[in-house]
């Protein structure tokens, strides 16, 4: 039995929700060195730039910023590595059929521990036009004004 259970979310990538329409996620696992699963468990990393690529059978994560441990030593872990992520071969083979097609991404959204273990959740994502955010930030505005108005109803 892990030491801890349920999911602890480390950091998620918002921006990538506002930039691209997500049409299929994926959890994965990574290959981390012993100062990245510390610096992770302090609760520190950016998936702001970051994305992920198939090479050959095989996919990685790049340009996720995971700082260096502060206690660390000469040991110390490169900040932004590439990084193995652990996925099924048909899940991988799918990935790279997609983006081969053209147009589509893989996209970290979120950064977590899941029973002891770290892992991301990445997303098959296909770029946003600028109009295409406008009217999403327009449905949200018009939701949120929707439930105020709901809200001051009721009283």
């Amino acid at each position: 039995m892990p030491r801890e259970t349920g999911r602890k979310v480390i950091a998620q990538n918002k921006r990538a929700r506002h930039d691209y329409h997500v049409e299929d996620t994926f959890e994965a696992g990574l290959v981390l060195q012993g100062t990245e699963v510390k610096s992770l468990r302090e609760g520190r990393a950016s998936l702001v730039d970051g994305y992920a690529s198939i090479d050959g059978n095989e996919a990685w994560l790049l340009n996720v910023h995971i700082p260096e441990y502060t206690q660390g030593t000469w040991t110390n872990h490169a900040a932004r590595r590439k990084r193995k992520l652990l996925l099924h071969r048909k899940e991988i083979e799918k990935l790279a059929a997609k983006t081969k097609e053209g147009g589509l991404t893989i996209v970290p959204l979120a950064l977590y521990f899941k029973d002891g273990r770290a892992k991301v959740e990445i997303g098959l994502a296909r770029g946003k036009k600028d109009w295409d955010k406008r009217q999403s930030l327009a449905e949200q505005q018009a939701k949120r004004e929707m439930a105020r108005a709901l809200r001051h109803r009721n009283r």
